[in-house]
């Protein structure tokens, strides 16, 4: 598994409660583009619409040798799901205060483009804050091992 893009700012900003994977639907630049590493998850998010659900705001830099055949960087993309999975996704986002949002975006072992989605919570100031100095302590405490 290649991980091509994470989204850092996910695990500061909100709980993430539940996590499935989804395959999105790509034009070959786009392919070619991941492939590469180009590509951000910052400010992005995912929303169903129907039956469907879509990866808005994310931004996959056009190819570099695509000429004419390159896509627009944030185009709204598909997400291949099953049915089941995104009734109870819908489900749950009925609930106040919970939002999709994609984590990372890798290639799994057959070489195919998947785009990890998580349930989440939005974190109040304060437990941002608590994150914070989790992270100093750890880093404090391994700072005196070596």
């Amino acid at each position: 598994m290649k991980t091509v893009v994470t989204n850092r700012k996910a695990r500061f900003q909100y709980f993430l409660l539940e996590k499935w994977e989804a395959g999105v639907s790509l034009k070959g630049t786009e392919v070619k583009s991941l492939r590469e590493g180009a590509a951000s998850l910052n400010e992005s998010y995912c929303k169903i619409e129907g039956n469907e659900v879509f990866l808005l705001e994310s931004n996959i830099t056009p190819y570099n040798q695509g000429n004419i055949w390159n896509h627009d960087p944030k185009r709204k993309r598909k997400l291949l799901m099953h049915k089941k999975e995104i009734l109870k996704i819908k489900q749950k986002l009925m609930e106040k205060g919970l939002t999709l949002i994609p984590v990372k975006i890798y290639f799994n072992d057959k070489g195919k483009a998947k785009v990890e989605v998580a349930l989440a919570k939005g974190k109040k100031l304060y437990d941002k804050r608590e994150t914070i100095q989790k992270r100093d302590t750890e880093r404090r405490l391994r700072g005196k091992e070596y």
